[in-house]
């Protein structure tokens, strides 16, 4: 009976399907354009191995030359370099127990259905900050990162605090491609520092939803897992990281949607019964790539078949290849 009712709620592939397109609605990455979900990441995501390799033709820079009568022309090659992306390979289990059912007069496994996106929508933003932790401990992203914070309290002045002067500096890393950023992610505290400059505007959402945050034209994401940390003196140091649309680009595989020898689902969606323990229980799992497009993930210190966010962090495994400006990411450290 227990399974009849589960299989009412959970049809193992819409449920699969509805996880994945409702991951994509409530991300604020995605709804801001910083993560693209790009059919050929689909396709990557759904191939054999742990990572992906993304070959390029690298941008022609031979200098000018002139033709003359008594000399011939230097001939030159173009080459080519590769983008990596690895693989990430998850899984979540819920247990739902009769009791829990019985007591409270309500399904729980439904309540599990309604906040799946929510989860993984969470879980995606939590890989997000740890690749840029990762990404701007790198040596080869010197070029897209502005440091002008202070160590101590006493040393902070305009100059060293995110403002309307340091942010248009931060931007012109990207030199003439500086309109490509976007969006602006930052902590809480930042935010509010700002807004007490009155620099943060509010414009009205399209569905009429909550009032959108803006500074300088780019739309603004807060969020308290963002990095900062104590200065070696006193005070606080603050990340604040800029995106251009598309800087990461996602791709998600629908797993095997065959029903499971021996069990209620498929690889994706799967639900088993504990019957001596009167638990239900549902296991989702997921394969996907998302990944800064531009960034090479080198793997040189991943222990499992999947990075974990601590891997992702450590900034020896990232190494940009495309042109700074390309890569659409720019972090700058800053006091408030």
């Amino acid at each position: 009976m227990a399974k009849t009712a589960v299989a009412d709620i959970i049809i193992p592939t819409e449920f699969e399907r509805y996880a994945i397109e409702r991951t994509a609605e409530l991300s604020r990455f995605a709804q801001s354009g910083i993560v693209e979900n790009a059919p050929e990441f689909d396709e990557l995501a759904a191939g054999g191995g742990r990572e992906v390799k993304m070959p390029f033709w690298k941008d022609l820079t031979a200098t000018r030359q002139i033709l003359s009568d008594s000399g011939s022309l230097n001939v030159n090659k173009i080459t080519t370099d590769q983008d990596i992306a690895r693989i990430h390979n998850d899984a979540q289990v819920w247990s739902v127990n009769h009791l829990a059912k019985v007591a409270s007069g309500e399904d729980p496994m439904q309540a599990i259905v309604d906040l799946v996106g929510n989860y993984w929508a969470r879980t995606d933003e939590g890989i997000i900050i740890s690749c840029l932790k990762g990404i701007f401990g790198a040596g080869s992203m010197v070029d897209n990162l502005l440091a002008i914070h202070s160590e101590s309290v006493a040393a902070q002045n305009a100059a060293t605090r995110l403002n309307g002067s340091t942010f248009v500096d931060a931007c012109a890393r990207l030199g003439d491609a500086a309109d490509r950023l976007t969006a602006v992610a930052m902590h809480s505290a930042t935010e509010a520092a700002l807004r007490k400059l009155d620099l943060i505007d509010f414009i009205p959402d399209s569905e009429g939803k909550a009032m959108l945050r803006v500074f300088q034209g780019r739309r603004v994401i807060v969020d308290d897992s963002l990095s900062y940390r104590a200065g070696t003196t006193n005070g606080q140091v603050y990340t604040t990281y800029l995106f251009g649309a598309g800087a990461f680009g996602k791709g998600v595989a629908p797993l095997d949607g065959t029903a499971l020898q021996g069990g209620f689902g498929t690889e994706g969606v799967e639900v088993a019964r504990v019957p001596l323990d009167s638990d239900t229980v549902l296991i989702n799992r997921r394969r996907y790539i998302l990944h800064p497009r531009g960034v090479k993930f080198t793997s040189a210190s991943v222990a499992g078949d999947s990075p974990t966010n601590t891997e992702l962090e450590n900034g020896a495994n990232w190494t940009r290849v495309w042109e700074n400006k390309n890569v659409r990411l720019v972090a700058i450290t800053h006091n408030n």
